[in-house]
């Protein structure tokens, strides 16, 4: 799953200067290519890492050194936590890291890494409806609607044939993967609630070192350390951690906070369409994961339902907007 911010920015026109063109296009194809491609690709790369490294010390260690590297960025820009803060990235850290990512990192032991790009990209449908929910205000249109129907549909495709038919504990964690999902869509749901200010950057940082503690200790306590060895970790574990470490958390994320300070939250946004694409892909390419009728149909699902959901919530928060007016 993507490291995406929890943090709400509002919209911020693109600037376009003419003193240096080359350098800002050059910077910005970076950018989308890194939100496009690498967090498309972190599905797969979670797949080698767990193959030979914990599930949960993965994610642990994962998360630990990438949410180091960005908090002494902070540190150098000056930046210091809350205590308001600090303790709204603990309860972040349990939603997003310890049961999203270790539930994710967990279930692709077993399930191909395509078919949990597909199960995760369902994440904007809880979302929506848990804000309806919290906020106990059900606004809906046809776009709206239509969209969750097609993503429950998706969905159902995906566990009812997928899932059942690839071997034993493929159903089970595509269950887990389906909690994680809805557990990282409350930490988005509690983290708009929480009205946090404060740098993006600080506030990911501090989410990602609860997180990897409270993954860690998860571990620990489930037995993951009872005969594990650093010596038997294979070389495409490393390999796969360090990615996973370097690209993405540290530069996609850097990349995609770039992006939102520059373009609109629902052009950044678009990587939720293209991500399990590019993951279906690289899962049948470099791991030979069939890519099934089924799959190709639930796929089209799921990411049309994406962006039904999308384009129906942002003619909600319109008409809600002049009719205030």
């Amino acid at each position: 799953m993507p490291m995406k911010s929890a943090t709400v920015i509002e919209e911020v026109p693109a600037v376009m200067t003419s003193a240096r063109p080359r350098l800002h296009r050059a910077t910005v194809i970076f950018s989308f290519l890194s939100i496009y491609l690498i967090w498309g690709s972190t599905y797969l790369a979670i797949r080698y890492a767990v193959e030979t490294i914990p599930p949960l010390y993965t994610a642990g260690l994962r998360h630990l050194i990438a949410g180091t590297i960005l908090l002494v960025g902070c540190l150098a820009k000056r930046l210091r936590p809350t205590w308001a803060q600090v303790r709204a990235s603990i309860i972040i850290g349990v939603f997003f890291f310890l049961i999203g990512h270790g539930t994710l990192h967990w279930a692709e032991q077993k399930v191909p890494s395509g078919l949990a790009s597909l199960l995760i990209a369902s994440e904007p449908i809880w979302v929506f409806l848990l804000t309806a929910i919290a906020a106990r205000q059900w606004g809906l249109n046809a776009t709206l609607l239509a969209g969750i129907l097609l993503g429950f549909g998706g969905v159902g495709l995906l566990m009812g044939r997928s899932a059942l038919n690839s071997g034993p504990g493929v159903f089970v964690g595509s269950l887990a993967i389906v909690l994680g999902a809805l557990s990282w869509s409350v930490g988005i749901v509690y983290s708009r609630q929480s009205h946090l200010s404060g740098h993006p950057l600080l506030l990911s940082a501090l989410s990602l070192l609860a997180g990897s503690v409270q993954l860690l200790l998860a571990g620990t306590v489930v037995g993951e350390s009872r005969g594990f060895s650093f010596a038997a970790v294979s070389l495409r574990s490393w390999l796969a951690l360090g990615y996973l470490i370097l690209f993405g958390s540290v530069v996609a994320f850097t990349a995609y906070n770039w992006l939102l300070e520059h373009y609109s939250p629902t052009l950044v946004a678009t990587h939720t369409y293209v991500n399990p694409i590019v993951a279906v892909l690289f899962g049948w390419l470099f791991a030979g994961e069939a890519v099934t009728l089924n799959v190709l149909l639930s796929a089209t699902l799921v990411i049309g339902a994406v962006m039904l959901v999308d384009r129906g919530m942002t003619r909600l928060q319109r008409g809600s907007q002049s009719s205030a007016i």
